[in-house]
């Protein structure tokens, strides 16, 4: 894959996933809509952090990471046939593995459960908990088979994939949930069932492509195969560094709920606004990067992995920082305009708007961890990742227990997303240190120059969305009285002129970033 092909895949990644974002966008709306920032929302937050620890322990955060490389190198030494060998193994052990943990999950909550002390909030997060536990085996099955897709270059499927779940989430909300009752700690029932059924169907979803590219179904467990030994090597650590960072999600689940039963959900949904413009484009060239960089790190190509390194930071900084800026000044209006109905009040509103303002310029910062982590499991390391992981925890988990403990009632669930920022900034930092020490410089001085221009671009559209966002919405007031339509129109022109006011100033200042996005997109005759 050249320079262009890896933005085109990207861009076809980031397609579906802008689809999969807007889904998500729609479901969220509908959940806000139906719990706003309840407990009964916030019971579901903190009760669902525990399947995504799976996912991240044996789905996309380690297993995927550790197998790619080593899936990728079966093909280029020993051919399909044995690389499909490996990945049966694979899918049968974590299948076996992630069985055995739901039904210990399932059976440690009911056993917590009937133990005297636990009020109606906790009782709540169990009991959603043992309907979830299982989405866990579904979804890291499904983060395998789409790493084995990606390996194939195949990123279409994958992509879409999580559609489906936010597809299914919106039927639960709309169509399953009131099926429960009419209060909103009855309906939130609907929606953990609704987890589990789309788990259910992403990964069948998958099977269909993967026997086209010649996966023979069946079950394997081999536990002395040097390949499997040596994904399983790779794992571990990676594991382990996952494991650290998402038990530190829970601890600021845990310490949001703390706060008030309006923090978790209030977290929730600025992460979520935050999860769209870093889907789109990090996470779509993060997943790019792994199979490109393990294919190139088993030809030895140096000077290409820095080539690519260079340009996936410049491409995304070239989104990220002006996406960065228009939240930071327009979070307010857009939570409002998405998420202020019905159970979702103006104090909801208020809340959410301000961790969203102390997320928004962890933009750039998360996404340059979406590259640098990569390169080093490309190289099939995943000790380094691992020690900055928990380093980086452990700072986070410091600065979380010093805000919360400083700041004023208000601004506390800010005061935990601005400790990750922080943390995250520090990850970023000493990731791309190492990448220059061991795998040479992949042009800094370039990457510096381009974030300037960047900068001044963004600063110049944050001005302009500044002051025009109250004079637009004024005159939509005037034109239209229906609910929400003015927000909606305000809100829209707005983000357009700030699209039009960074493409102009790009356009005009000849950013080399904005050719090669526009070539990479542009289909060969």
């Amino acid at each position: 894959m050249d320079r262009k092909n890896v933005i085109r895949s990207a861009s076809l990644v980031g397609g579906f996933t802008m689809l999969s974002r807007v889904l998500g966008l729609i479901r969220d709306v509908f959940m806000a809509g139906a719990f706003g920032t309840t407990m009964s929302m916030s019971a579901f937050v903190v009760a669902f952090t525990v399947p995504n620890l799976f996912r991240r322990l044996f789905g996309e955060g380690a297993l995927s990471s550790a197998f790619v490389p080593v899936f990728v190198r079966a093909r280029e030494e020993e051919g399909d046939a044995a690389a499909w060998v490996l990945a049966r193994k694979m899918i049968t052990l974590v299948l076996i593995t992630l069985s055995v943990f739901s039904i210990l999950g399932i059976l440690v909550a009911t056993g917590l459960m009937q133990m005297p002390g636990f009020g109606p909030k906790m009782d709540l997060i169990l009991r959603l908990l043992r309907i979830m536990l299982p989405y866990m085996i579904f979804i890291c099955l499904v983060a395998l088979c789409m790493g084995i897709l990606n390996s194939f270059h195949h990123f279409s499927v994958p992509a879409a994939t999580p559609c489906l779940l936010n597809l299914v989430m919106i039927f639960s909300i709309v169509v399953l949930a009131p099926r429960f009752g009419m209060a909103p700690e009855e309906r939130i029932y609907g929606v953990a069932w609704g987890i589990f059924i789309a788990g259910f169907i992403q990964l069948g979803a998958q099977f269909p492509i993967l026997i086209r590219h010649g996966y023979v179904p069946g079950l394997s467990l081999d536990m002395k195969d040097r390949k499997v030994m040596k994904v399983l090597t790779l794992m571990v650590p990676a594991a382990l560094g996952a494991a650290v960072t998402q038990v530190n999600v829970i601890v600021d689940r845990l310490l949001a709920l703390w706060i008030g039963p309006h923090a978790p959900a209030a977290l929730f949904f600025s992460e979520r606004l935050i999860y769209l413009p870093l889907g789109i484009f990090a996470t779509a060239m993060g997943t790019v990067l792994l199979p490109l960089i393990a294919g190139q790190v088993a030809k030895n190509e140096a000077q290409k992995i820095q080539v690519t390194i260079n340009q996936s930071m410049r491409s995304l900084l070239f989104m990220m920082t002006p996406a960065a800026v228009g939240l930071l000044i327009m979070a307010p209006a857009i939570v409002g305009m998405i998420f202020e109905w019905k159970n979702f009040d103006a104090d909801s509103t208020r809340y959410t708007a301000s961790a969203l303002r102390f997320y928004a310029p962890g933009l750039i910062v998360f996404s340059l961890a979406k590259i640098f982590v990569p390169i080093f499991y490309g190289h099939q390391d995943t000790k380094t990742p691992m020690k900055i992981g928990i380093i980086t925890v452990c700072l986070n988990l410091v600065l979380n227990i010093t805000f919360v403990i400083t700041w004023p009632y208000e601004l506390k669930h800010a005061g935990l997303a601005f400790a990750t920022v922080l943390s995250e900034t520090f990850h970023a930092i000493v990731l791309g240190i190492i990448v220059h020490r061991r795998f040479g410089n992949p042009g800094w001085a370039e990457v510096l120059q381009a974030g300037l221009r960047f900068a001044l671009g963004s600063g110049l559209m944050g001005l302009a969305i500044f002051f025009a966002y109250d004079p637009i919405l004024s005159q939509a007031r005037a034109a239209c009285s229906l609910p929400k339509i003015p927000e909606l129109i305000a809100v829209l022109l707005t983000i357009v002129l700030g699209v039009v006011v960074y493409g102009f100033t790009a356009a005009t200042l000849r950013f080399p970033e904005l050719r090669e996005v526009m070539s990479a997109l542009r289909r060969r005759k």
